[in-house]
């Protein structure tokens, strides 16, 4: 398949159907930065940057996703902001496009700024960052169980970010600090969280008007060399999220069910599941309004996952059909989208 020059394809994204985008490569797409509102956004990002007297302006490129890579002071944004077209095409498969709106979108840049400064003037090299934010060499988790009603983390891009790694805490207060007017000495007053924001003043301060020592330019996974088409890139998506979900509900399953049995005459999860499903269905179905399709599937997915791991009742019978109410209200909110008892990364 032959490369068009950048644009061209760009200019008839608009009138392709899905499936016709799902075959396109994403190196044939012929994606630009120019289009509004990222460029916009971006000239923003670095005035900001310019206002607080910090002279280093992270560079950016189109990729699957948004990351800032380690080792490199940049930004990468994910292809579909490039495009309204494929911005319709990521709320179909996605339900959502991650900064999709003006006020969503410079969130969401003035955090990737914060990795960024921090890899251009080594900040994490420092002992106060290590003190004050941890140890950035802690292995990156999968998920992280946030606690809502920490004072000791800001609140910036939603679901408790800042406490899912020393590198995301930072980057988290850097976007609050970053953001015009914010009004952070006020709002963050009587919290263990100010130390941190007066740290992220007190090393601006320090490298204002300082060239960054690392600079490299480097683009990491672009977009104009990714030979993968947009169908690969979802189905890949989807296949994380079920993963992801299936291991968060196999969590609540070993809160509720033991993994050995307690005495010679306890039943098997997967079996007491399966004897207590029409009570079960007509309880959760006539107290939550849940209809009644969707709780036989979840009970199902329930037994197959008890029988994988080998889990058994715990407690008296009604002890565990109060559970068993209560674990498939929570993964019916799970696979819903509605809730989650942690958070992916």
């Amino acid at each position: 398949m032959s490369r068009l020059p950048a644009g061209h394809n760009a200019r008839r994204l608009g009138s392709l159907s899905d499936e016709e985008l799902l075959r396109m490569r994403f190196c044939d797409l012929g994606l630009t930065l120019r289009r509004p509102p990222v460029a916009r956004a971006l000239r923003r990002l670095y005035r900001e940057l310019e206002q607080r007297g910090i002279p280093f302006k992270p560079h950016a490129w189109l990729s699957e996703e948004w990351f800032s890579p380690d080792g490199v002071p940049g930004i990468a944004i994910p292809f579909f902001l490039a495009h309204p077209r494929l911005e319709q095409l990521e709320r179909r498969m996605s339900q959502e496009v991650e900064g999709g709106n003006a006020k969503w979108l410079m969130r969401i840049l003035r955090h990737e700024a914060g990795h960024a400064v921090d890899t251009a003037y080594r900040l994490r090299r420092r002992k106060r960052w290590r003190e004050v934010f941890g140890p950035a060499s802690l292995p990156y988790p999968e998920r992280y169980r946030a606690r809502p009603g920490s004072r000791r983390y800001v609140h910036h891009l939603g679901d408790w970010y800042a406490q899912a790694h020393p590198t995301e805490d930072f980057a988290e207060t850097f976007a609050v600090w970053l953001q015009p007017n914010s009004g952070w000495r006020r709002d963050y007053a009587e919290w263990p969280a100010l130390a941190k924001l007066e740290l992220v003043d007190e090393f601006m301060r320090e490298v204002r008007h300082r060239r960054p020592a690392v600079r490299a330019r480097s683009r990491i996974e672009p977009i104009d060399e990714n030979r993968r088409t947009l169908g690969e890139h979802y189905r890949r998506r989807h296949a994380q999220r079920v993963r992801i979900r299936r291991s968060l509900a196999d969590d609540l399953l070993r809160k509720v069910f033991s993994s050995a049995p307690a005495r010679r005459d306890t039943v098997r999860a997967g079996s007491f599941l399966r004897e207590a499903k029409p009570q079960l269905v007509a309880s959760l179905a006539r107290e939550e309004g849940i209809d009644r399709y969707t709780v036989y599937q979840m009970i199902r997915r329930a037994i197959d996952r008890s029988e994988h791991m080998d889990l058994w009742v715990r407690g008296s019978r009604r002890d565990a059909l109060r559970n068993a109410r209560w674990l498939l209200r929570r993964m019916i909110a799970l696979y819903s989208g509605t809730e989650s008892p942690t958070i992916s990364l």
